[in-house]
């Protein structure tokens, strides 16, 4: 049996799945694995959870090393995890502590089976794109890469904001909002589409724009191939604004000029076997579900 390090991650405000991390150290433990553990996660299950838990090494900041990354929690933890992974190419498995889940999707009660498909070499890995945000002035405090999307959106309850947006240095339009989206094909069934952005396929290849509260009829979202740059430039009447990616939120003065990309590294989601992202959608999203149809046998069109 191979001896693996494994680097965990977790949330720390579910105390009730208490049993579940306890169940998952000890499986590790049981199989020699080296454990290294997130440190504020660390102190949550000593002092908060009370559990015995005896990491090779506690992590900080993005140093570390590791053959898996598991993230306990939900897709809010997945996404913290993988902006500490940033360019390692480590596989990152999440499970799902929370609820809904489309990138930790892994269900407490299966984690035995999903030790066992690590050690079994069973797990499918997935690549997916990231988005690299630069700034044309100042310091900015954000980690600038983005598993799901970058968003610009105004700020408190201020009044919409102007968005002018150039794709390779082309005009496209300006967008009177409340802001504007811009997403990878994982984050296109998070916030893009509680606001009507459409779904992508994972391995699509595509960038979406997609505009919050847009003050127009005739604005609709754009699906894009994610080599094109994305130029963005916005105004604002408290002459402020937000950037948010990948829900960590910083304030920009107006007249910041932004400019998107992808990134140079993909980050590796690992799978269990028999999964799919269409299983997926029709599982968590209940797409195309219809009452008249769904407990009717399968029968040629």
């Amino acid at each position: 049996m191979p001896k693996l390090r494994f680097a965990l991650f977790g949330n720390i405000y579910q105390a009730k799945k208490s049993v579940s991390i306890q169940k998952l150290i000890c499986l590790l433990q049981e199989r020699e694995a080296e454990i290294s553990v997130d440190s504020r996660f660390f102190h949550y299950l000593t002092d908060s959870l009370r559990l015995s838990v005896s990491p090779a090494s506690l992590i900080e900041n993005d140093d570390f090393r590791a053959d898996y990354v598991i993230s306990m929690g939900g897709d809010g933890t997945f996404l913290e995890a993988a902006s500490r992974v940033r360019d390692k190419g480590i596989p990152i498995l999440g499970i799902n502590m929370g609820h809904l889940g489309f990138l930790a999707d892994v269900p407490a009660d299966e984690i035995p089976q999903a030790i066992e498909h690590i050690y079994e070499g069973k797990l499918a890995v997935e690549p997916r794109s990231v988005l690299q945000l630069a700034y044309d002035q100042g310091e900015h405090s954000v980690y600038p890469f983005a598993l799901n999307e970058v968003a610009v959106l105004k700020q408190d309850n201020s009044s919409m904001i102007s968005i002018r947006v150039d794709i390779n240095g082309e005009y496209l339009a300006t967008y009177q909002a409340d802001g504007l989206i811009i997403n990878t094909p994982t984050g296109s069934t998070g916030y893009a589409l509680s606001v009507g952005g459409p779904i992508m396929s994972p391995e699509g290849g595509m960038l979406g724009l997609t505009a919050v509260a847009p003050h127009s009829l005739n604005v609709r979202p754009i699906t894009l191939p994610d080599s094109v740059e994305v130029g963005l430039s916005v105004l604002s009447r408290n002459h402020h604004f937000l950037v948010s990616v990948d829900g960590r939120s910083e304030t920009c003065p107006e007249g910041t000029r932004l400019t998107l990309r992808r990134a140079p590294y993909d980050i590796l989601v690992a799978k269990r076997p028999g999964t799919s992202f269409f299983r997926t959608l029709r599982g968590k999203l209940m797409l195309g579900s219809d009452l008249r149809f769904d407990n009717a046998p399968e029968r040629p069109l």
